[in-house]
């Protein structure tokens, strides 16, 4: 019977420890929206702003205004470049991140 005690103890102190993670390693997508802004240029520099499942694509008045740096260190898999236009490949945080942007626009 002690065993079990014990048991559960260690369950539920597992539990706790991956609630605390969880919580610690969840993203603000309106600090993250608001960083990505500034590393586009701001809010006057974007035209359009689409998210094509895991891509968020933007069109923008001027490219060279972009840290490319920052937006990699925000979490992005990759960037393409053509013309005015950057596809930023955000995996799933996609779909958030253009949400809070739409919001800041």
């Amino acid at each position: 019977m002690s065993e079990w005690i014990i048991y559960l103890i260690i369950i539920l102190v597992l539990l706790i420890i991956s609630l605390v993670v969880a919580k610690l390693m969840k993203k603000d997508f309106h600090l993250e929206a608001n960083k990505l802004l500034g590393y586009l240029g701001g809010k006057d520099n974007i035209v359009n702003a689409e998210c094509n499942l895991s891509r968020f694509k933007v069109i923008l008045k001027d490219v060279s205004k972009v840290d490319k740096d920052g937006i990699t260190k925000l979490g992005a898999k990759g960037i393409v470049e053509i013309d005015n236009q950057l596809k930023i490949i955000f995996g799933r945080d996609a779909k958030q991140l253009k949400k809070y942007i739409d919001e800041l626009l």
